[in-house]
């Protein structure tokens, strides 16, 4: 096996592992969101994602992506990597600290914004659980900067659990978002701990390595890819600050709610990006443009498989589906859900991979993001007073769809796709007609008897656990809906993509290898086969 295959595979392992610790990570922190709604009061849980909408974005915005440069640095920069990694501290716990200063001297900073006078006693609480957060989020990055995957993927798992079992104890026990935060407070304050461990035995004496040349040249190189993904952050979230400004906590979860995103959606589209931003670099210093349109359709296909089938399926399930995990008191996210999912099938045009091998399209790209940012912010400002909940989602949906045709456009003229590129594209055609054939049969089973197999799973429910509770009601008569909905959904569009050529062979062994493992009595069998 030659070098370029060992790193490959090596390659693959890391994202193996990191896919992995991003499923049990989401499935860990899945649970928390349930319990608040059932705990909680709808104006308090309105005042939860309030506070974590601010803590969420001022951890990702305020290092100003510093934390990101250790992926360079600590690749390139053999003699220096201590010096990156403390570089990156000292950033992180100023910039941090500045935060918490803030909330400290003006603590109504967020409740005045939101009108919610519960978050000005709790704002110095929220900027110290900035501060340490922002310090102990390095330790994800670090770890995968410095080839640990498998370490990183304990770490991810662990920050995962722990914060689901704190801060689900918090809800429980105390039920208030001041006590949340104290509970997040205690987490971060673990997961410091672990990272200075973590440092202390990868970087020994760290905290002599200090120079302020280093510092600086580190920090021209971190600063302006920053500033790109604030842009991004802040054109995705601004839509919920509007909302948050305008309407009361008890709508804000609303709205919240019914902009609840799909983790498997955001995952699988990192997963391709990774993978294929070192291909198309490679590519276009060779000038093959066509095998970048084919791999660039090729990955539209895998990624059309998943987001196609799902769009549809929870197109038609949409009210179940938020109802279940948020109760009826919820029924208000249900349109604004809707509107959300749209993004979905859109997602299979892949940009960035490409834009990121021509200067020229990097440069056009934050152009036009930074364009479209300021026409969404003009057009809530101006027209604010005239949109409610599900025109503000519209506007925000439609701004990023805006972005993502015209990058497309400048990307297919870049690489001169034209109509002879057609045919590449059948099997995402022949994807959304099997999405759609699946999704007209489980629309027929699912309004003909989801109000029966709702009432079946509540009675289940209330026999086996001898429960009224409303809630817990919901959750299982929904559960059923959904399952049965997709044990039609599932088989019928399975099927058809096998029929229409749509599931490779080595998929298909793939997953027989999986199941085999699965099964009781083949697991030997398998062990002795490989």
């Amino acid at each position: 096996m030659d070098k370029n295959e060992k790193k490959t595979q090596s390659l693959k392992e890391q994202s193996a592992w990191l896919l992995a610790a991003k499923v049990i990570g989401f499935a860990l922190s899945f649970v928390l969101p349930l319990l608040i709604v059932r705990a909680l009061s709808q104006e308090d849980v309105g005042h939860y994602r309030e506070a974590f909408q601010v803590i969420t974005n001022a951890v990702i915005i305020l290092p100003l992506g510093f934390s990101m440069s250790a992926y360079y640095f600590l690749a390139r920069e053999e003699e220096r990597r201590s010096a990156a990694v403390f570089n990156i501290l000292i950033f992180n716990f100023v910039v941090g600290g500045l935060a918490a200063l803030t909330l400290f001297l003006f603590p109504g900073l967020i409740g005045d914004f939101f009108k919610a006078p519960e978050l000005t006693e709790s704002g110095p609480l929220i900027g110290v659980l900035i501060w340490i957060s922002i310090f102990a989020a390095f330790l994800e990055t670090v770890a995968i900067a410095n080839s640990e995957a498998r370490m990183a993927t304990y770490f991810i798992v662990f920050a995962s659990f722990s914060k689901t079992l704190l801060m689900g104890g918090a809800v429980l026990l105390v039920a208030s978002v001041r006590g949340i935060v104290f509970a997040a407070l205690i987490q971060a304050g673990i997961q410091t701990i672990i990272l200075l461990l973590y440092l202390r035995s990868r970087f020994p004496g760290f905290w002599r390595t200090f120079t302020p040349g280093f510092f600086i040249e580190q920090a021209k190189y971190a600063i302006p890819f920053g500033l790109t993904a604030i842009i991004w952050l802040a054109q995705n979230d601004i839509h919920n600050y509007f909302v948050g400004y305008k309407f009361s906590s008890a709508e804000f979860a609303i709205y919240a709610y019914g902009c609840f995103q799909l983790p498997l959606v955001v995952m699988l589209a990192d997963s391709v990006a990774s993978v294929l931003i070192p291909h198309m670099n490679t590519l276009q210093r060779s000038g093959d443009r066509d095998e970048m349109i084919r791999l660039t359709i090729r990955a539209m296909q895998k990624l059309a498989l998943v987001y196609f089938p799902l769009y549809v399926f929870l197109m038609i399930t949409a009210g179940t589906f938020i109802t279940t995990l948020f109760t009826h008191n919820y029924d208000a996210s249900v349109p604004i859900f809707m509107i959300n999912l749209t993004m979905i099938p859109f997602g299979i045009l892949i940009t960035d991979p490409i834009v990121r091998s021509y200067k020229e399209l990097g440069r056009f790209f934050l152009l036009t993001r930074t364009f479209v940012f300021a026409a969404l912010v003009a057009v809530l400002y101006f027209y604010l007073d005239q949109l409610g909940l599900v025109g503000i989602i519209a506007v925000a949906v439609g701004a990023l769809l805006v972005e993502k045709f015209i990058c497309e456009g400048m990307v297919i003229k870049k690489l001169g796709v034209g109509l002879n590129h057609l045919p590449l594209l059948k099997n995402v055609g022949k994807t959304a007609v099997v999405s759609i054939v699946a999704g007209f049969v489980t629309y027929f089973v699912y309004s003909n008897l989801h109000v029966y197999l709702e009432r079946v799973g509540e009675h289940f429910a209330e026999e086996t656990f001898h429960t009224t509770q409303l809630s817990t009601l919901n959750f299982f008569g929904g559960s059923l809906v959904l399952l049965i909905s997709a044990a039609v959904f599932g088989p019928i569009y399975l099927l058809g993509a096998n029929l229409c050529g749509l599931i490779e062979d080595d998929e298909k062994e793939l997953v027989r290898k999986y199941v085999r493992r699965l099964l009781p009595g083949r697991r030997t069998a398998v062990v002795a086969d490989s």
